[in-house]
């Protein structure tokens, strides 16, 4: 799974991931992409299992790239602690995105089997997306 190799500061606030994303909205890398259509978060886990569906779909032929990176380190309480005790460890990480953003990006393959991964890559991930070819954009 993706986590940072190290952080400026051991815990984080939560913010926010409204509005639209500025940097990260247009294909750079392959020929398919697969776009945020609402912001939330998405942990390391979810990544990964989305980077698992697409690689076995196009049975290991093309390049997939990540475009997000899980940088945010998410706390949590056990389960009956009192009020008082301070923030939680950390848990799990996750990348905040934003609507717009590129998620994942694929090229090497046909319009079909790009469509068939990115659509089973969609189901393990929190937020609607929408598949993007560089002929349609």
């Amino acid at each position: 799974m993706l986590i940072p190799k190290k952080l400026k500061h051991r815990k984080h606030h939560r913010g926010d991931n409204t509005g639209k994303a500025t940097s990260g909205n247009d294909i750079a890398f392959g020929s398919f992409a697969l776009k945020a259509m609402e912001g939330n978060f998405v942990t390391a886990r979810q990544i990964e299992s989305a980077r698992r569906a697409m690689t076995r779909s196009i049975q290991r032929g093309g390049k997939i790239w990540i475009r997000i990176f899980p940088d945010k380190p998410m706390t949590d309480h056990g389960n009956e602690s009192v009020m008082g005790g301070g923030k939680g460890a950390v848990d799990h990480f996750v990348a905040v995105v934003k609507k717009g953003r590129i998620l994942f990006e694929m090229d090497g393959v046909t319009h079909e089997q790009a469509k068939e991964a990115m659509r089973l890559a969609s189901h393990k991930l929190p937020v609607k997306t929408k598949f993007l070819s560089k002929e349609h954009v």
